[in-house]
């Protein structure tokens, strides 16, 4: 069973007033164009006061009859079933775009694990138009970057760089001094590990706790 999805009920509000609809006008438009028959007026408004949440084909009609996206409804995609609503895509779309059978595709979506190729991945993120760091979540390489940036910190970083740029799909330029910045800073806290002058305690656990947030630290340094 899904989780529900993130909607954005202020924005869902804000749209339909600006198009000067009522919430009968919504629902209606909901009945006639997308035949969810069941969809009153009370719907709209349980959804924009943010006491229920839409299911993805509400979510679609609701969209469409507000003249938008379904991104712009949304908050921020975290799954691939939820990257995939906010583009607009159905299953159909993105199973033929990365050239997956469409019970192999709907599969992954109620697992919430990619197991497609590295072709197939780039394809999805082409079509997707993910953002490099939902790209390495959605298709399971946050494990693969750990350990990469845990390598480069630990050791030389130039000497990693190459690799870390290619699985996240950015410039090795861009990388220079994030990954520079991060060794240096994981360097200090192994040296005051190692000092007799620190408290090497506070120090060992400061340095486990970095390993523990790399990835997070990692993408909070690269430009959107």
């Amino acid at each position: 069973m899904h989780s529900p999805l993130p909607f954005n009920a202020r924005a869902a509000r804000i749209l339909r007033e600006k198009l000067g609809m009522a919430p009968g006008h919504v629902a209606y438009g909901m009945r006639a164009s997308y035949g969810l028959a069941h969809i009153t007026p009370d719907h709209i408004t349980a959804w924009e006061r943010g006491a229920a949440v839409p299911t993805a084909s509400e979510l679609t009609a609701l969209a469409g009859a507000l003249w938008c996206a379904p991104r712009e409804l949304m908050g921020a995609p975290r799954t691939l079933r939820e990257h995939r609503l906010a583009r607009g895509f159905a299953v159909e779309d993105v199973a033929r775009a990365t050239g997956l059978s469409l019970d192999a595709y709907r599969q992954m979506e109620e697992d919430g694990r990619w197991s497609g190729t590295k072709n197939q991945a780039a394809a999805l993120g082409d079509l997707l138009q993910l953002p490099p760091r939902d790209f390495v979540a959605i298709t399971g390489l946050e494990g693969d970057l750990t350990h990469l940036l845990t390598e480069a910190v630990s050791t030389r970083w130039q000497a990693h760089i190459r690799a870390i740029a290619k699985l996240v799909a950015l410039d090795k330029r861009d990388l220079q001094e994030p990954l520079r910045a991060m060794h240096q800073e994981y360097q200090t806290l192994l040296a005051a590990t190692l000092s007799w002058a620190g408290n090497a305690t506070a120090s060992s656990e400061a340095g486990k706790q970095f390993l523990d947030d790399i990835v997070d630290n990692f993408w909070s340094r690269i430009p959107e």
